[in-house]
Order: structure tokens, then C-alpha cells, then sequence
């Protein structure tokens, strides 16, 4: 589930219907989404046909036109290059829409003069409109996989506004990667 964060106080924000009132607040559009359709080593074709109503809907609700399925991991060939387009504060001249299958990443929302971090993970969807100033990540494990949708068939290219506050936001994951693994002690409690 998403975590919605307000610097500079760095409230976090965790509840799904908390997430999703102030992201609507902000003009962003956030649901959770059941993952239990297809398991985790689905090939795209059968998550597109897996999720095919719901891919349906967001076309008919956005007016997009395709769909489709992103999966990086630390292994991505070029990986460092691709992240390198959209790690600085950018617009998009369509709806940026996704639907998160598997990893985390961090979108970072310049609204109204401030700077809102929004972590997402599995089973978070969420539609950033065009012209909203923003920029993503990865979390630490490097991975993401999830379903796109484009109102143009060749899809989205990032405008950047070279305004240079994404080197002001540290990116700061706090879903299972950030808290490593469990260490078993001998020490009783």
C-alpha cells in the first residue's frame, strides 16, 4: 500500500482511504487493486488478460488507447540510463497510469509550490495528470513490474522543466526493502 509523504515535517500518510482522499485533494487519482489474479512469474500477456476489465475501464474512464506491462529489475540491461529520463522533474503531454504488480518506487509530486513523495507497491494504482511537475525512482531492490496505459500509441515522452529542486528530494523507501531482512537473535524479550 502507498505511503504518502508531506515534507517538511515529513508526515506520513499509510491508510488506503487516507491515501486516496489526499492524493484527491491533490488532484491524483489512487485505488488499491487485488493482486490475486495471475502470480508473481505471470508472463505480460497473461496479466493483460488477467486484469483485461479492469485495463478496459481505465481506457473507457481516460480515454487511453493501450496498454501494456513494464518489468525492471536490477538486471534490466541499461537499467542506470533508463531511470536517468525520469528521475528529474519532467511534465507529460498525457496521464501517467500505473498499476504496480511488483517492487516499489517513489513518484515525487511538485504541486502547489511543494514537493509530495508518494512510495508505491504492490497492488497501488495510481494516474498522475498530464502537466503535473514530477519525477520517479526506484526503491533500493531496483524492481518494479506494472501495467501502463497510454492515450498515444507511442506513448509518453518527459518534458523537463530543468528547474533542479528534484536534487533537493533524497528518495527514502520505507516498504520491506528499507527495513532488510529479520534477524533472529538469541536474546529473549
Amino acid at each position: 500500500m502507498a505511503v504518502l509523504r508531506f515534507p517538511p515535517n515529513e508526515q506520513n500518510i499509510t491508510g488506503e482511504a487516507e491515501v486516496r482522499a489526499k492524493l484527491t485533494e491533490l488532484g491524483i487519482d489512487y485505488e488499491l487493486w487485488s493482486l490475486d489474479r495471475v502470480g508473481a512469474d505471470a508472463t505480460a500477456d497473461a496479466v493483460l488478460e488477467a486484469y483485461a476489465a479492469e485495463i478496459a475501464e481505465m481506457k473507457r474512464r481516460g480515454g487511453y488507447v493501450t496498454a501494456d506491462v513494464i518489468d525492471v529489475t536490477p538486471e534490466t540491461p541499461e537499467l542506470e540510463t533508463m531511470l536517468a529520463r525520469f528521475d528529474k522533474e519532467h511534465t507529460h503531454s498525457e496521464d501517467e497510469v500505473r498499476f504496480i504488480l511488483a517492487g516499489r518506487g517513489i513518484f515525487f509530486l511538485h504541486l502547489n509550490g511543494r514537493v509530495v513523495s508518494v512510495e508505491v507497491g504492490p497492488g497501488d494504482m495510481l494516474r498522475v495528470p498530464r502537466g503535473t511537475t514530477h519525477w520517479f525512482t526506484l526503491c533500493e531492490d531496483r524492481r518494479i513490474r506494472a501495467i501502463r496505459w497510454f492515450q498515444e500509441t507511442a506513448g509518453w515522452t518527459p518534458h523537463y522543466t530543468g528547474s533542479g529542486i528534484d536534487h533537493d528530494h533524497q528518495p527514502l523507501c520505507f516498504g520491506p526493502a528499507y527495513l532488510g531482512p529479520r534477524v533472529t537473535t538469541g536474546l529473549n524479550a
